[in-house]
């Protein structure tokens, strides 16, 4: 298991930014995927973005051209860039780090992102 913080989240207006933080309480390299889930009231949880180890990055759809995920290894810290938000990004987003996909991993404790019209 891997301790996860996350930090970053808060209230914005639609079209605004901000950027989430998360750090694994070991280090990066002995973790091969990390990536960020969201959870909005009343569905499911959802991939959002994940960086291997490798640094390939995927993205969900909905992600794609407005968010991107970056790993700082001198900081061993990895982000999530959300740029153009939008009201349907408003969820509790989790980070998450695993040592093979099938695997659920360890999940930080979640950090709300509300996004106003």
């Amino acid at each position: 298991q891997v301790q996860l913080v996350e930090s970053g989240g808060g209230t914005v207006q639609a079209g605004e930014s901000l950027t989430l933080s998360c750090k694994p309480s070991r280090n990066f390299f002995t973790i091969n995927f990390l990536g960020w889930f969201r959870q909005a009231p009343g569905k499911e949880r959802e991939l959002v973005a994940v960086v291997s180890s490798h640094g390939n990055k995927n993205y969900a759809d909905s992600a794609k051209g407005r968010f991107t995920i970056s790993r700082d290894n001198t900081k061993n810290t990895v982000y999530l860039q959300m740029n153009s938000l939008q009201p349907e990004d408003t969820a509790v987003y989790y980070c998450n780090a695993r040592s093979t996909w099938n695997q659920s991993g360890s999940w930080g404790q979640g950090t709300q992102v509300t996004v106003e019209n």
